[in-house]
């Protein structure tokens, strides 16, 4: 889900345990087959109520997923992931920006900052509460000494779930922890973040309830939806072929212009420090997002806006679901029974961090919007958080990405704080 989940000490591709599918020609078409079903089902009737328990978008998620952790697919065998994250996604920003309405996203106000923060820190007192329950449970899986030591490899995950990879790249570095022990943190980091998205993704499909659970004043939203949806009518029209290659023409010229512009940034900025794989301005793909995205905003300023008359950020909402589709094909279920007690270090960590997030929301009132994408731009960074919010509506996009980018800066502060935290409770 981040954008580097995989170092040069991450797991290595077991040749014996080839998946029964392993041409993406074919994985890509099971892929849009489950799609295709899903969205086919969920618009016929004697439906709904199957898909009012189960949400179709945590289907696209998790059928992928169920599928990897049989090995009938596999992500480790795959180049889908790679392709969605950096053809589809950075497509689906410009196309879900266009259109964008800064004065709504101005009125959504200083909840989703708050709740931003207080992901963060969920993060920053998970790590130490989780390791000092763990050390009554299984002294051995948070003991260690010197650079073995546990906290150590937890460092790397305080990272990894505040900022991205580059920031768990940083932490894995400054904390020396020794990376023949590193693969299994990247098994916590993958199976954990990807039940946390997983349950997001439910919980969308029940954001009514949750809303009213929190007693949350969603009308600064709503009325952004609202402003969306009758600016698409204000300018919808039968859609032709020319419309079409206008769409695809723009989105794609976009990606290229952010590759581009990426690779010229990454290469000066990574020319200026010695250590280009700890600094977050040495990252191509935090720029291909920051560009994509101010691609999108420039655009809005345009008649480029038009083309959500015909269809634009459906386009992007598509490119989308199959980059959500991609992301499941890396989930495990079978995961934790590898190394059970030290991903329940990392269960008992993101619970710590969801149950925060919970408190805050329901003290403050705000909305599921503001919990699901502050958990995200923490968790899952620039790949997911925007997903989240397109999930919610097209419109919301950009929020999640301007998040995303934010944990990107507070994200190496934020995993150092954690790591001293954890080194107390270890006694380092």
């Amino acid at each position: 889900m981040k954008e580097l989940l995989f170092s040069a000490a991450s797991i290595a591709v077991d040749e014996n345990k080839a998946p029964l599918i392993a041409d993406d020609k074919i994985v890509f078409g099971i892929l849009m087959g489950i799609l295709a079903l899903i969205f086919y089902t969920g618009s016929k009737k004697g439906w709904d109520k199957f898909y009012r328990i189960i949400p179709a978008l945590f289907l696209c998620y998790f059928i992928p997923g169920i599928l990897s952790s049989f090995n009938v697919i596999s992500a480790d065998y795959s180049n889908l992931y790679p392709i969605a994250k950096n053809y589809f996604l950075p497509a689906a920003l410009i196309l879900m920006t266009l259109s964008i309405d800064i004065p709504g996203i101005l009125k959504l106000g200083p909840k989703a900052l708050i709740m931003f923060f207080t992901a963060t820190i969920g993060i920053i007192i998970g790590g130490p509460i989780a390791m000092w329950i763990m050390s009554y449970v299984s002294p051995e899986t948070v003991g260690g000494e010197g650079f073995d030591a546990a906290w150590r490899g937890f460092a790397t995950l305080a990272g990894s779930w505040i900022g991205g990879g580059a920031n768990q790249t940083a932490m894995l570095e400054v904390y020396k922890y020794n990376q023949s022990l590193y693969t299994g943190m990247v098994a916590v980091d993958i199976f954990v973040a990807n039940i946390l998205m997983a349950f997001l993704l439910f919980g969308i499909g029940k954001k009514a309830k949750i809303d009213r659970w929190l007693k949350s004043d969603t009308t600064a939203i709503d009325s952004l939806v609202v402003r969306m949806k009758d600016f698409e009518k204000s300018v919808k029209k039968i859609p032709t072929t020319t419309d079409y290659m206008k769409i695809v023409g723009v989105a794609f010229v976009g990606v290229s212009l952010a590759h581009f512009l990426g690779d010229f940034l990454s290469n000066f900025f990574a020319g200026l420090t010695d250590k280009p794989d700890e600094a977050i301005f040495a990252s191509k793909f935090f720029w291909v997002v920051l560009i994509s995205t101010f691609f999108g905003f420039a655009l809005s300023f345009t008649k480029a806006k038009n083309l959500e008359g015909v269809g634009a950020s459906k386009f992007g909402s598509m490119f989308i679901y199959i980059l959500v589709a991609a992301i499941g094909m890396k989930m495990d279920i079978f995961t934790i029974a590898e190394k059970p007690f030290l991903i329940f270090v990392g269960i008992i960590w993101i619970v710590i961090h969801a149950g925060l997030l919970l408190g805050i929301a329901k003290l403050i009132k705000a909305p599921y919007f503001f919990l699901a994408v502050g958990s995200q731009a923490n968790v899952g960074g620039a790949a997911s958080a925007p997903v989240v919010a397109g999930a919610f509506h097209p419109a919301l996009t950009t929020v999640g990405v301007l998040l995303a980018v934010l944990g990107y800066f507070v994200g190496t502060l934020g995993a150092i704080a954690c790591a001293e935290l954890m080194r107390m409770v270890a006694g380092g």
